[in-house]
């Protein structure tokens, strides 16, 4: 009898860490994704569509674009509207945001497509340096503000989008305030958090071999696309989204 009342008992509390394992491996629903520079969040819309069918709750900052504090400073408003653990995503320039932003208890793993994730001490504009881009230089306003000039943004920007969309984004950008590409993290959240990235091996924005230098330092689990342009999270949605529902299942709040 006392055999079976201790083989009974292991087996409940077997069952008990195998349910608590099934419940750990339940993927985070909150996903929060950060826009870059030049242009709105609509960009994400194919990703949003894919992650929201598949029951993740999405929510996207509209970052104004005016500088680096502010738009951290939108990111953690959303984040704080967010009821639970959250993965945060950014493309381009909100790689940066994200990596300021996801020290935020709430976050628990970050994404980056084809985005900066900077260090102490560095600045897109220094790493753009090093890493020099293929892109035409920026124009920029009397008071400071960033665009990319309409005829080149499909080249530049989104060649593997078709042209007549591309034109439309080159004529509804946001201008971006040119201070941003020299603001400095001292405290990365890629440090201390997970982090998955997708280089697009045919950007123009940023070089693939920085996206490159940015995963492996971050120890990132990282996907190459091929072909892919800087606007890699229109043109492949379904692997964007894959690269995040990875992150959402992965990562331990």
């Amino acid at each position: 009898m006392k055999l079976n009342k201790l083989t009974f008992a292991a087996g409940m509390l077997l069952a008990i860490a195998g349910g608590a394992a099934q419940v750990q491996a339940q993927p985070i629903k909150n996903i929060v994704l950060v826009h870059g520079a030049f242009v709105g969040g609509a960009g994400w819309r194919p990703v949003y569509d894919r992650l929201t069918h598949d029951g993740y709750k999405v929510t996207l900052v509209q970052e104004p674009l005016t500088g680096f504090p502010e738009d951290v400073t939108a990111t953690r408003r959303i984040i704080d509207q967010q009821n639970g653990p959250v993965i945060l995503v950014g493309h381009s320039y909100g790689g940066a945001i994200i990596t300021e932003a996801g020290n935020d208890a709430k976050v628990a793993g970050l994404v980056y497509i084809a985005a900066h994730a900077l260090d102490n001490g560095e600045t897109e504009a220094s790493n753009g340096k090093k890493f020099p881009n293929s892109a035409h230089p920026f124009a920029k306003s009397s008071d400071g503000y960033l665009t990319i000039a309409p005829e080149n943004y499909h080249g530049d920007f989104a060649a593997d989008l078709p042209a007549v969309q591309a034109d439309f984004e080159a004529h509804a950008q946001m201008p971006t305030n040119s201070a941003v590409f020299t603001a400095n993290i001292p405290d990365p959240a890629w440090k201390t958090k997970p982090s998955w990235y997708m280089v697009a091996k045919a950007d123009k924005i940023i070089s693939p071999d920085l996206e490159r230098m940015y995963a492996k330092r971050a120890h990132s689990h990282t996907v190459e696309i091929a072909g892919a342009s800087h606007s890699v999270y229109q043109s492949h949605p379904d692997d964007v989204a894959k690269l995040i529902e990875q992150a959402a299942l992965h990562a331990q709040p």
